[in-house]
């Protein structure tokens, strides 16, 4: 029986948004954005040459598609990328109105937000007082710190020493529709954290808040603060059934990696498996050995969006691109006699781009082990479709 690996990489659109005008990275609008073309680009130009050297080498992805797929979505060149394909390969457009991690993954596993998201003001106390006064209460604290948009190191940096000495948590929101909540895993501690963050969150969900956010930290204010890998997502139960519960109910094994199972609120997720995207791939591996026939593993490898894109550093993102190409063209040849993986983003991150928000961006959707054939402009729930009819499962 067939298996399904459908593997999200995080940010890493392709430009063309036909609706980019109406997103923006401060006042300026996402028109133009194009993450793999604008890399691509840069190390063309020799402007990405930290640690790595040269044209973007990506020839795997690129064998499936990807060069193609940038020129479909843009009709714009990625730089060294453009080979003849050899797998199946298209382009996807997002009609939810966000450009976030929630409203791509629900999308690309078959439902659309059907609501516009709650964002906080970018200004000072940025939530309203009744929310930080359940938060303060929830927290066991007599208050918050922070309480505005913020970039998450940032933010522990400034905020770090008032937080230990004085134990309340550092809240702080961004573009996205989120509330976060930092706080030292030792002084404050990290089982608290958790707890605040669940308890909190049906509060935030229900101003349709997408996701409250845990993200714990270590370290001193002589030494310097550094986030850990115990970041826990609540967000909000999608509307009605995805792709992982279509698959789940029809008796078939869900196997989550990376945040899918935050993400996706644990819908229709047999197994869960949680690492840096190194360890991630790991995982990959040994699933396309061990997992079940018939099965679907759902994973989403972050690191390009969370380590590279948001801090606008090319250099990191392009080694990253070239480091998952290296990783996932051993991994294709693993395929079984009829598996397919699907290869797919949630939305841009344009390192190029002004600000430190994601970009309104296509994605590409290439897909190994199903043969060569140009797919055209596709929707993001087409993926949960692609992927349903490959494994045969009753789409509700």
């Amino acid at each position: 029986m067939a298996r399904a690996f459908l593997v999200v990489m995080d940010s890493v659109g392709i430009g063309g948004a036909p609706d980019a005008h109406a997103f923006f990275n401060g006042t300026v609008p996402d028109t133009g954005a194009n993450t793999v073309a604008h890399i691509a680009r840069a190390c063309a130009q020799r402007d990405a040459v930290e640690g790595r050297v040269g044209p973007l080498r990506m020839p795997n992805l690129d064998a499936l598609g990807l060069g193609r797929a940038v020129q479909l979505a843009s009709d714009t060149p990625a730089l060294g990328l453009g080979k003849e394909p050899s797998g199946s390969w298209g382009v996807a457009t997002e009609v939810s109105k966000g450009k976030d991690t929630p409203s791509g993954h629900w999308e690309l596993a078959g439902v659309p937000v059907p609501w516009n998201w709650h964002y906080f003001p970018d200004e000072e106390n940025a939530f309203p007082q009744d929310l930080v006064e359940k938060t303060a209460a929830l927290a066991g604290s007599d208050g918050i710190l922070g309480s505005c948009h913020a970039s998450g190191t940032d933010i522990i940096e400034k905020l770090g020493a008032a937080h230990m000495q004085s134990h309340w948590p550092i809240c702080y929101t961004s573009a996205d529709s989120v509330f976060q909540i930092a706080a030292h895993e030792t002084t404050f501690g990290l089982q608290r954290l958790l707890a605040l963050c669940e308890a909190l969150a049906p509060t935030l969900h229900a101003m349709k808040v997408g996701r409250v956010i845990a993200r714990p930290f270590l370290g001193d204010p002589e030494n310097g603060f550094v986030r850990t890998e115990n970041r826990r997502d609540y967000a909000i139960v999608p509307p009605r059934p995805i792709l992982t519960n279509w698959v789940q109910d029809a008796g078939r094994k869900v196997y989550g990696l990376g945040k899918i199972g935050d993400i996706l609120s644990m819908q229709g997720i047999d197994q869960v498996r949680k690492g840096p995207d190194a360890m991630l791939m790991k995982h990959l591996g040994d699933l396309l050995e061990n997992a079940e026939d018939g099965s679907l593993t759902f994973a989403n490898f972050v690191e390009f969006d969370s380590l590279y894109g948001h801090r606008r550093d090319v250099s990191g993102y392009a080694r990253a691109l070239e480091w998952f190409d290296l990783e996932i063209g051993r991994l294709i040849p693993k395929l079984r006699q009829g598996d397919v993986m699907v290869l797919t983003a949630d939305h841009g991150n344009d390192p190029t781009w002004v600000g430190t928000d994601h970009t309104r961006e296509r994605v590409p959707v290439l897909i190994a082990g199903v043969g060569i054939e140009p797919l055209g402009h596709l929707g993001f729930s087409d993926v949960a479709r692609i992927v349903a009819h490959h494994l045969g499962v009753q789409i509700p």
